[in-house]
């Protein structure tokens, strides 16, 4: 499991080199799932376009994990930037390109049993005024 997680937190400083920082990249596994995992993230530049974006996570998953590996992923989560949620993260966590390790916790009113926060940071907003 730990060279799973290891190939997650590469990948997360590979793809936020390509296309710009996360707000939020981390594994959870929900007390309700069978030993899969969710990769849950929000970013910036997904909000330009989701379909896109989640396409393109898919592909680079694929394209770094084993068959193996893949099957531990349920699904991908994409989170709104503005959603409230991510403010209670981020005050409970603060880390860019790492691994840190929760467990029992809830999350977006989710029991998650184990998690790994590999990037949860504030979203620095530019203003568009000039000011």
């Amino acid at each position: 499991m730990k060279k799973f997680i290891e190939k997650i937190a590469a990948l997360e400083q590979t793809i936020s080199t390509v296309k710009g920082d996360f707000v939020l990249f981390a594994l959870f596994l929900r007390e309700d799932a069978q030993d899969k995992w969710d990769l849950v993230v929000s970013a910036p530049w997904i909000e330009v376009n989701k379909k896109a974006a989640l396409s393109y996570l898919a592909n680079e998953l694929k394209s770094h994990l084993r068959v193996q590996e893949m099957l531990t992923l349920s699904r991908i989560v994409l989170v709104n930037n503005d959603d409230p949620a991510l403010g209670a993260i981020h005050k409970a966590i603060n880390v860019e390109h790492g691994m840190f390790e929760i467990k029992d916790s809830n999350f977006f009113g989710l029991q998650i049993k184990h998690a790994y926060i590999i990037t949860s940071k504030r979203h620095a907003v530019t203003s568009s005024s000039g000011k």
